[in-house]
């Protein structure tokens, strides 16, 4: 298949992600204007649907990260006026970007997820925080892993190690969203899994393992070059390695999921994937994992980029 004569990518947007957004969208127009392909790089604003009806593109990249282009609403309104677009379709974003959702869906699916309980603020604030807590204690012991229950690139995300840092924890949770997730915290590797489909079924790239100099892979950690290392292919067995991207596919198509997405887990010390959550739209800074595992892999980024596109544009016809 030809690759398309241009595309719009997408960047920036109003959530607070905004900034690895704009280096995400750079990134791929970067790489995809390399591969010879006309690109249009815009933040989008109260101008995109009718520019967008006004000149169809071939296809478009949506490359928003947060709630702007994760939660499905932008991906119903692409499919609303029958424009194209890599990633995946608007009811499995939304229910991948549901943190809490998407931990039911893959455990059915038989993958090992943490035990966890999902808390909206205003349960937290109605029954009384102490109360609360103390309830959670007994079934979910420190450590513990405070979340919002929908967002990325870790922010609003404390690891607890000490039950007296639990109620500022869900203050900074609830300070990105209204619904908290309180997860045990796997001891073990954590590792990223990348998932490509480009018309053949999703494939699983090498696992990049994650080593935060910090301790804690932080907002930080993961955009400030330095802060964490990075192993490519992860440091694990083979045939341990080869479970972890199973479960990464597994839970792909559980949730519905096309074209990239990549799922991040924790490996424990029995080599059991546990999973934590799958983005839709990985980053794709030059920080980011799923570059880094394409690369290991072998793959020219705007090879695939590319070949991302025609595969959304032969599903459009």
């Amino acid at each position: 298949m030809a690759s398309p004569n241009r595309i719009v990518v997408l960047a920036g947007g109003i959530s607070h992600e905004r900034d690895v957004s704009l280096r995400s969208g750079r990134r791929v127009a970067d790489s995809l204007a390399e591969h010879g392909i006309t690109v249009e790089l815009r933040d989008p604003d109260a101008s995109l649907l009718s520019a967008l009806r006004e000149n169809r593109p071939d296809v478009v990249w949506p490359a928003l990260h947060g709630a702007s282009g994760e939660d499905g609403a932008l991906r119903g309104l692409l499919d609303f006026l029958g424009v194209p677009y890599v990633g995946s379709r608007a009811d499995a974003a939304r229910l991948a970007w549901d943190k809490p959702t998407a931990k039911v869906i893959v455990a059915r699916a038989g993958v090992s997820t943490p035990a966890s309980i999902t808390l909206p603020r205003s349960a937290f604030r109605e029954l009384g925080a102490n109360s609360v807590l103390e309830s959670i204690a007994d079934d979910l012991p420190i450590p513990v892993v405070v979340k919002p229950a929908q967002g990325g690139s870790a922010q609003g995300v404390t690891l607890v190690e000490d039950a007296a840092d639990l109620p500022r924890a869900m203050v900074d949770a609830y300070t990105y969203w209204d619904v908290a997730l309180i997860e045990q915290k796997i001891i073990g590797t954590e590792i990223a899994v990348g998932i490509i489909d480009t018309g053949d079924g999703p494939v699983a790239l090498p696992a990049v393992e994650i080593e935060p100099l910090s301790g804690v892979y932080s907002f930080e950690a993961r955009y400030n070059a330095g802060e964490t290392r990075f192993y490519t292919p992860a440091r694990m067995d083979a045939a341990i390695a080869e479970r972890a991207a199973a479960a990464a596919v597994k839970a792909h198509v559980a949730l519905g999921l096309r074209h990239i997405s990549r799922v991040d887990m924790i490996v424990d010390a029995a080599g059991t994937p546990w999973f934590l959550e799958a983005n839709v739209l990985p980053g794709l800074t030059e920080t980011s994992l799923i570059p880094q595992a394409l690369e290991a892999a072998g793959h020219d980024l705007g090879w695939v980029y590319s070949a991302l596109a025609d595969a959304a544009i032969a599903e459009s016809r």
